[in-house]
């Protein structure tokens, strides 16, 4: 009877745990990464170690061997300042409590406080729509948004659809920035939010959906942009963005993005459109929103 490599006598139930942890904890940062600037840098990062080191071997070249011992180890410290904002986008997904922690009562209000948002924020978009009036709405969901309210003007005022149009006004004080929006309140107008600087977004799209987009991609916020030239209304949400919504569309993904309703049976699907390669991969509800605005509305 043959011998089994080495491998597999040494192969034991902890060893098989020990290199599962490892795999998942690898392909848990992989799909961080996917859909962002990570990961260009890890292909490239990657096609260059593996041509250095492939060569040092390959031609047994002492100084550039000795060159790598030294510089590898430093790795260690600059992986984390290189992939900074992947890296704080996965530890604030693990911090994310979610609903199962809130108690009956407070979920059920906080439902109820969320379809009062969803709703004055769909009817002010509509409205800002037919009127061409640019608007960025930012919603605040478990990740807090206080440092980039802090940058605006504090408001701390009840949500209504009339202070949202008159926020966004054509030369009013407040019109240009974004608003930021904590439960039914509207914390701050004014606000300066990054850009995202994915160079695979159109060109077509002006500073209001890169900060719309930028914002989603540094947080888990839902952010709502109606298009200055176009009345065009769109969402983005984990950096991925749904455009060209009517209103009943628009609350019917806001609804979904936020958790507060199941998506309807029979909904038909279509794959990603591929012509938009900045949208990332998202979630369950993020996979339910699109298949939302590629279904088309039916009547009677």
């Amino acid at each position: 009877m043959p011998e089994l490599p080495w491998i597999f006598t040494r192969l034991d139930l902890r060893a098989v745990v020990d290199i599962l942890s490892v795999a998942l904890i690898f392909y848990w940062l992989l799909r961080v990464a996917q859909g962002t600037r990570a990961a260009q840098l890890i292909r490239g990062l990657v096609i260059l170690l593996g041509a250095v080191i492939g060569a040092a071997n390959l031609f047994q070249l002492a100084a550039l061997n000795w060159l790598l011992s030294v510089t590898l180890p430093a790795l260690i410290v600059a992986i984390p300042i290189v992939f900074q904002p992947e890296l704080r986008r996965a530890l604030e997904r693990i911090g994310h409590t979610g609903s199962w922690l809130r108690p009956p009562l407070a979920v059920w209000s906080h439902e109820v406080d969320l379809r009062h948002a969803i709703e004055e924020i769909t009817r002010a978009a509509a409205q800002l729509s037919r009127l061409r009036y640019g608007a960025l709405i930012v919603i605040e969901r478990d990740t807090g948004l206080q440092d980039y309210a802090d940058r605006g003007i504090p408001l701390d005022a009840n949500l209504t659809r009339q202070l949202l149009i008159n926020i966004f006004f054509p030369n009013s004080p407040l019109h240009d920035g974004a608003v930021i929006v904590r439960g039914t309140r509207i914390l701050a107008a004014g606000c300066v939010l990054p850009l995202s600087d994915n160079v695979a977004i159109e060109s077509q799209l002006g500073t209001r959906h890169r900060a719309g987009i930028g914002i989603t991609e540094e947080s888990d916020a839902v952010a709502v942009i109606v298009s200055e030239e176009t009345g065009q209304i769109s969402v983005a949400s984990n950096g991925r963005l749904y455009r060209n919504l009517d209103p009943e569309r628009l609350r019917r993904i806001l609804r979904m993005l936020l958790h507060v309703d199941k998506p309807a049976p029979g909904l038909w699907r279509q794959a990603p459109d591929s012509r938009q390669p900045w949208l990332s991969e998202g979630g369950q509800s993020e996979q339910m929103a699109e298949d939302t605005i590629r279904t088309p509305t039916r009547v009677g």
